[in-house]
């Protein structure tokens, strides 16, 4: 069938709403007509090429729809659900089967590599095979998609607000509350205030974290960290010692967790410094390169440097409860998203860059 998708030829290009032609679902898969798709830092870098992805290329990896049509084998979903969409995985490694699927032995492969789950491709333009990112390809009007990448939808949920949530927002949640699980009275500071950091701050309170330090250099992020649950700000923009002011505000210890958002070597520096002796700093910024003095900073403290995945979620789980959390208003990220027409995909891009919103959602309806 015909579509409409914003296709990457080379490296770094603007996105180009394009016609393509994309194939029907194969074994597993079904023919998504999209509703709506978050605009993430990851298309950014993987379409400059940081993170290597085969051109021509679709991307988008946070998208939401209405199934058309299912494929051979579907059984658990039919046209007409409602469906969110997250990362691939296989479902069969050691990982997933262990309820881990964000540590997937495919993980490179089904998100990066451009093909389905089955290794070939299902978009073409003219006579030349398309990657899709993520399995999904989902910024375009429809999107094939592996039945492992879909959560299911509620009626309830405006379907559009879902589409943050299968990476940049269950990331940043999760790395909170399913892997650190702070016990009540804990103490935690989340440095890069975008919607990955803003999202922890809101499952620390969800976790009962007691103190819950905002840090970044814009002040309007961390007035809304304030109103999402933070309970302490700091503007590192004016403050240029902040393990320092972080000890002040904590007895002298430092916190119990820190969160980096930034992918800033220095700044996850700052992070775990930030940390009292057997804390805990995790990494969700896609950080290139860090350097520490390991006996002073870490290992001689006994504490913990780890990188979180996906915020270690099983999305077709864990996107329900943070659902269930917004529908009592104790996740009340709609407070994020700024929404975009499709045909403004560049214009979201550029906004997201200048911090001008803090979470992009592009509408295909």
């Amino acid at each position: 069938m015909k579509i409409k998708a914003a296709l990457i030829e080379k490296q770094g290009d603007p996105f180009q709403i394009t016609e393509l032609e994309l194939n029907d679902p194969k074994q597993g898969e079904v023919l998504v007509k999209v509703t709506a798709c978050g605009v993430c830092h990851t298309d950014d870098v993987a379409r400059n090429q940081i993170i290597p992805v085969p051109l021509p290329a679709v991307f988008g990896h946070e998208g939401c729809g209405v199934i058309e049509k299912i494929g051979p084998g579907v059984t658990e979903f039919a046209p007409g659900d409602r469906v969110g969409f997250s990362f691939g995985s296989c479902g069969v490694c050691e990982a997933c089967r262990t309820g881990k699927p964000y540590g997937c032995k495919e993980n490179r492969r089904l998100n990066f590599s451009g093909v389905q789950y089955d290794n070939t491709k299902r978009l073409l333009k003219d006579d030349t095979f398309v990657s899709s990112f993520f399995g999904q390809g989902a910024f375009a009007t429809h999107a094939v998609v592996h039945v492992n990448n879909l959560i299911p939808v509620a009626d309830d949920i405006d379907l559009k607000m879902v589409a943050p949530m299968g990476c940049g927002i269950q990331t940043g949640a999760g790395a909170v509350l399913n892997f650190l699980r702070p016990g009540p009275d804990s103490s935690i500071i989340i440095t890069g205030c975008g919607p990955v950091g803003l999202s922890a701050v809101m499952a620390a309170k969800i976790a009962g974290c007691t103190k819950i330090i905002a840090c970044d250099v814009v002040q309007s992020r961390l007035d809304l960290a304030i109103e999402l649950g933070a309970t302490d700000a700091i503007n590192s923009k004016m403050i240029p010692d902040v393990p320092t002011v972080v000890k002040d505000m904590t007895d002298g210890m430092g916190t119990h967790y820190a969160i980096d958002c930034t992918g800033i070597g220095a700044i996850v520096r700052q992070s775990l410094n930030c940390t009292r002796p057997l804390g805990t700093c995790v990494v969700l910024g896609a950080t290139q390169e860090l350097t520490i003095h390991v006996e002073e900073e870490l290992m001689g403290l006994g504490k913990t440097l780890a990188g979180v995945v996906e915020g270690c979620s099983n999305p077709k789980i864990f996107i329900p409860q943070l659902l269930d959390y917004y529908r009592k208003g104790m996740f009340p990220f709609d407070k994020l998203i700024q929404y975009y027409d499709f045909e403004d995909i560049n214009q979201a891009f550029a906004d997201t860059k200048e911090g001008k919103v803090l979470k992009a959602v592009l509408c295909m309806d």
